[in-house]
């Protein structure tokens, strides 16, 4: 019985899930990725931003394509990208001042995030907005699982805690190394062997 294959649309939105996932795959934003992922709160606030930014972005920069000239295509891209950013990071001030000192200027710091950069660079730009848009879920969707994936398996066993709330008992020893740089590069590159393993099996039984 033949499989019937993805329509282009859904084909935009799923590959970033997995096949093109901006963290495990095509290995960008890890800066961001590594320095708001100490815990879960933290990984889940910089998605939510970053989502923002990445639909917004790429939907506006679909709906100007056309009249953006090409010599000046990346200063306006950095404009657009900038305001949702301005948006955002003051939306967090306002309403979660507590989050938006925790991840400091990491917010600020998505203009030149290198995910929402090439999703403008090398797909919005050259797409409608609707595939636009679909590319632009897809890749908030994969980033933000792995990067909140990765704050709570640090939280947890970095602190015995998932979002703030404490799972286990006061006989937890809190292995501080998960909280810290190195337990991030640990974490991630431990996700990535999965990733690599799953991807392997896949093909084997192709």
């Amino acid at each position: 019985m033949e499989m019937k294959t993805k329509t282009p649309m859904l084909q935009e939105l799923t590959k970033g899930f997995y096949r093109e996932n901006p963290i495990l795959i095509i290995m960008l934003g890890l800066c961001a990725t590594l320095a708001c992922s100490s815990n879960a709160v933290d990984a889940a606030g910089m998605a939510a931003a970053f989502t923002f930014v990445m639909i917004g972005s790429n939907i506006v920069i679909a709906l100007i394509r056309k009249i953006t000239p090409n010599q000046i295509r990346i200063p306006v891209f950095i404009t657009v990208i900038s305001t949702f950013v301005t948006i955002v990071d003051y939306a967090m001030k306002a309403y979660l001042p507590a989050l938006s000192r925790s991840l400091g200027v990491f917010v600020p710091l998505i203009v030149v995030n290198c995910i929402v950069m090439a999703r403008a660079e090398a797909f919005a730009s050259k797409n409608t907005v609707l595939a636009s848009l679909m590319d632009g879920i897809g890749m908030s969707v994969g980033f933000g699982v792995v990067i909140t994936l990765l704050g709570m398996v640090r939280e947890f066993f970095g602190a015995g805690t998932l979002f703030s709330r404490q799972v286990l008992g006061p006989w937890y020893p809190q292995f501080l190394f998960f909280i810290l740089p190195p337990g991030a590069f640990l974490v991630l590159g431990f996700f990535m062997a999965i990733q690599k393993r799953i991807t392997h099996a896949r093909e084997a039984k192709r």
